[in-house]
């Protein structure tokens, strides 16, 4: 199974993730997360296989984050709320994501994604 990435094309992060797997030859699936944004059944798949925390998902630096004053309601929201929430918006979830038979990671790092890899 290729690897799945998610990403935004004008997100320079998600820009940089992509040419890092070209560079190494690596073959994935890209997948434009705004237009094609992830369902809340496959952000909880996502979620327990990662491992992480749940809101390490958001895009906390993002207007739409912070416009809807997430910051500050995260705490008060249960998990299924907070999975509902993400899955409105392709804008609220952190990117890139990398899914692959190893795991889940939102965000670009190279040392995680060489592990999954």
């Amino acid at each position: 199974m290729k690897p799945m990435v998610l990403y935004y094309a004008k997100c320079s992060t998600c820009q940089k993730a992509l040419k890092w797997l070209d560079e190494r030859g690596i073959a994935y699936e890209g997948r434009p997360i705004k237009e094609e944004n992830p369902t809340a059944d496959e952000l909880r798949t996502w979620h327990e296989k990662s491992g992480l925390p749940l809101k390490r998902f958001f895009n906390t630096s993002g207007l739409l984050y912070k416009e809807m004053a997430l910051k500050d309601k995260l705490p008060g929201m249960s998990e299924e709320e907070q999975l509902a929430l993400l899955a409105t918006d392709g804008m609220l979830v952190k990117r890139p994501i990398l899914v692959c038979e190893k795991g889940v990671y939102p965000g670009f790092k190279e040392s995680e994604w060489e592990e999954l890899l």
